[in-house]
């Protein structure tokens, strides 16, 4: 990815409304050892269309700010912003149907259906949300492989399809019901360091189309080419 698009990344983060604010944002677990804090008063503000590395140790805490962010977790004090929504004092099925409608998670294992087709994998978040009247829907999912790439692969399993081409088919069911949200939890942690940089640059080109997107991965793979690093050290930004 070019240094042009890591610079406008920046700079979005100053002039462009804010689509992902986080105040104060704190959460504990009761655990047989005691009391374990995994954020500690965590403030981070994200813009529309930034690509957004999250990195740290493993148990620093980034799938746990991330899941504050996709409203999956509940902070134990503080607030998260979302995409105009305070969600945190959501009611629990009224955060369903906003996490359906705001937020598109992506996984490290795909989590693909392994009895559907590639295209019935991603019309699958249509079928529930029913944002598309039935007739539409596979023309929706054509169009978002033929975004990722993996078009010619629409009536296969995912079984016959490689890590890579399989990862790109769970970021188009990301994207199935148009989210400005985009999450992804080691998305590349499953793929080789070259696959892994050709999902960073489709996040790239998913941004400059003014997706926001969220990765939690590692150092290595947030320097191929996103906007901003930050950095979890003990439920802490560093």
């Amino acid at each position: 990815m070019n240094g042009a698009f890591s610079s406008r990344s920046a700079t979005a983060a100053y002039r462009a409304p804010i689509v992902i604010t986080l105040r104060g944002v704190t959460k504990r677990y009761d655990t047989p050892a005691g009391p374990f804090a995994a954020l500690r008063g965590i403030d981070l503000d994200i813009a529309p269309g930034e690509l957004v590395a999250i990195v740290g140790r493993s148990g620093s805490g980034k799938s746990t700010l991330l899941n504050m962010i996709g409203g999956i977790d509940r902070p134990s004090s503080g607030s998260v912003g979302v995409a105009g929504t305070t969600i945190e004092a959501m009611h629990h099925d009224a955060l369903a149907r906003w996490r359906g409608r705001s937020v598109g998670f992506v996984f490290q294992f795909f989590q693909l259906l392994p009895t559907l087709t590639v295209a019935e994998n991603v019309m699958l978040p249509l079928d529930f949300s029913r944002a598309l009247p039935a007739r539409e829907r596979l023309g929706r999912a054509m169009e978002l492989l033929a975004r990722v790439g993996v078009a010619e692969q629409a009536a296969k399993l995912p079984s016959a399809l490689s890590g890579g081409q399989q990862q790109r088919v769970a970021i188009a069911r990301a994207l199935a019901n148009d989210p400005p949200v985009l999450l992804a939890d080691e998305p590349t942690g499953n793929l080789d360091s070259a696959t892994a940089a050709e999902i960073f640059r489709l996040f790239g080109e998913l941004a400059r189309d003014g997706k926001t997107i969220v990765v939690v991965t590692h150092q290595r793979d947030a320097e191929t080419g996103v906007g901003r690093t930050v950095t979890i050290v003990d439920g802490c930004v560093a």
